[in-house]
């Protein structure tokens, strides 16, 4: 994939005034649309959401991040919106973007057979192809914007995500099964490509396999740094998801096995018990409450999201960049406003390896 950098059509300049921007990620708001009832999907409520996801619809195929294309647009708000640079406006695959808009757009289309919403959803699988590194992996943004957004992106399930989407095309599996059979031999291979990518970019420690970061360098493939607070580390919340991944794939082979059974002991490995996460009400704070890690001897399994790469021990940051054994040690925003540690794989070792063990 040749590196070209955002450059926003005219046909976009033009259309800036119909965008309402959200501050709610697509997982929150589309995302919830889309566990609907199958039936409710070819209600006319349903077809004005499609409508208002092709409204948003770049020219290259993608999507932009954080409206609420659930609403419809709002000029009045727009016109007191600051946006700085058309990044705003960008196609990206953060926060849900795209691959939750195209896994509408299909319920849609299966419900109503309207063409509209299947031209638009194969215009979005061209741009996912389009966007793939020739090594494998997915960047955040695509056209590429400079910066941390290059690098092969697991935050947030980006690229799990859409290679979940991918494989579901090359499976033929409903409701995607439209897809002709030459878009489904490029989703196959984009998806080999991806899991080679990701088996790769496993962390090695002392000689043994680890998990993921949240973001691997495109080039070197190795951990690499986000924002300030998103540095390099063993992502516990990342990591679930690529393995859950590698998991529902047929006839695994020995690299995909050994890369699920080696994350998976990690995972064992670096459980925090006797601790638990909760919710408390502090006026003081801009939020009116606090999140705070209490000790508890019948607590647990927490993982933290940031974990010492050499140690595997969980660390917290905030927006200083500087690296604080516990929670309590970050500012209050970032306490509030980001989820430092959770029981993330708790399910996956409970109750998901197991299962896959047992045919394994």
């Amino acid at each position: 994939m040749k590196k070209t950098y955002f450059v926003l059509s005219i046909f976009m300049l033009i259309a800036t005034a119909n965008f309402q921007l959200h501050a709610q990620s697509y997982d929150k708001i589309l995302g919830k649309v889309n566990a609907k009832d199958d039936s409710w999907f070819a209600s006319k409520e349903a077809k004005h959401i499609a409508d208002n996801v092709l409204f948003y619809q770049n020219e290259d195929g993608g999507w932009p991040k954080n409206f609420d294309m659930s609403k419809d647009p709002d000029l009045k708000k727009l016109k007191n919106l600051k946006i700085e640079g058309s990044h705003l406006l960008a196609s990206t695959i953060d926060n849900g973007a795209t691959h939750t808009q195209m896994w509408f757009l299909a319920k849609v289309y299966e419900a109503t057979g309207e063409e509209k919403y299947k031209a638009a959803f194969l215009n979005g699988v061209d741009y996912l192809l389009e966007a793939q590194y020739d090594n494998g992996g997915w960047p955040q943004f695509y056209p590429l914007r400079e910066g941390y957004y290059e690098h092969i992106t697991l935050n947030d399930g980006a690229m799990i995500g859409v290679m979940k989407l991918l494989q579901a095309i090359a499976r033929n599996q409903k409701p995607v099964d439209f897809v002709d059979k030459e878009r489904m031999e490029k989703a196959r291979l984009a998806v080999e490509k991806g899991v080679d990518v990701l088996l790769k970019m496993q962390v090695p420690v002392n000689g043994k396999l680890t998990i993921w970061c949240a973001q691997h360098d495109e080039h070197t493939l190795l951990p690499a740094n986000a924002r300030a607070y998103e540095l390099i580390s063993l992502s516990g919340q990342e990591s679930v998801g690529v393995v859950e991944f590698l998991m529902g794939i047929k006839n695994p082979g020995e690299r995909v096995e050994r890369s699920i059974r080696s994350a998976v002991q990690w995972f064992e490995d670096h459980k925090v018990m006797g601790e638990k996460v909760e919710w408390v009400k502090d006026p003081s704070y801009s939020e009116g409450k606090d999140r705070i890690v209490v000790q508890d001897s019948s607590a647990g399994p927490l993982w933290g999201r940031f974990n010492d790469i050499e140690t595997g021990e969980p660390f917290f940051v905030g927006r200083d960049g500087v690296k604080k054994k516990h929670l309590a040690d970050i500012e209050e925003e970032r306490r509030a406003g980001y989820n430092y540690i959770d029981n993330y794989a708790e399910k996956l070792l409970k109750e998901d390896y197991p299962e896959w063990e047992k045919k394994h």
